[in-house]
């Protein structure tokens, strides 16, 4: 290697050492980002309608607050008989079903889904899933999940938040996305994550394990 590539790969080193430095500095506090595939949450009467009586879902990975996703699948199909296959299922069972896609997973199945907090389903989409034993089909229960940030006592107090406040988000990479709108949730149960969907993580240049910086 001659002097001149030396002095380049020198060069570009410490700019990007002086860089992170500069990142560390900035005012905001780091969240681990989780992006959030298609999913669904069932009554445990549709789990047994769909795999059937009795049936209990099985757990392929550990998630927080006492959820899972589960090795079994469903297919959702939209109005215009568009379907979606291999919908993760999460556990455990839930007091009322829901579906949770992206926007282009709405236009997709052809569904009018709009975003909400997880658990807010009146007025919701309508949609159909399909198992290996039976079909079911809600009236209501289909949504683009708002993007939020879980967050432990201990870390909403550290980045000065409670439950229900509404910050922005910068994605500090070469795309330089600012998400706003970003719901927290406090709860003992949770791990620092915010979580978004493939849509925005794809739109952000962002994957699963990279942090963002919250800025008020």
């Amino acid at each position: 290697m001659d002097n001149s590539s030396v002095a380049f790969i020198t060069k570009i080193v410490l700019e990007t050492v002086e860089k992170q430095k500069s990142s560390e500095n900035e005012p905001g506090y780091l969240v681990p980002v989780g992006v959030s595939a298609r999913h669904i949450h069932l009554t445990q009467e549709h789990i047994e309608i769909l795999f059937g009586s009795g049936y209990q879902l099985t757990k392929k990975k550990e998630l927080m607050g006492g959820q899972y996703a589960s090795n079994e699948t469903v297919t959702i199909v939209g109005l215009k008989l568009r379907a979606i296959e291999n919908v993760r299922i999460l556990g455990p069972a839930r007091s009322k079903s829901q579906v949770e896609i992206s926007a282009t997973d709405a236009i997709k199945l052809g569904v009018k889904a709009p975003i909400r907090e997880s658990g807010n389903i009146k007025g919701s989409a309508p949609i159909a899933v399909v198992g290996p034993k039976g079909v079911i089909y809600l009236e209501e229960g289909c949504i683009i999940a708002k993007r939020h940030i879980h967050m432990p006592p201990k870390d909403a107090q550290a980045a000065g938040v409670q439950d229900g406040d509404v910050v922005s988000v910068k994605v500090e990479n070469e795309r330089g996305t600012v998400f706003n709108n970003v719901q927290i949730r406090v709860d003992d149960s949770f791990t620092l994550e915010m979580h978004i969907d493939t849509d925005e993580a794809n739109a952000a240049g962002i994957s699963t394990g990279q942090t963002v910086r919250v800025i008020k």
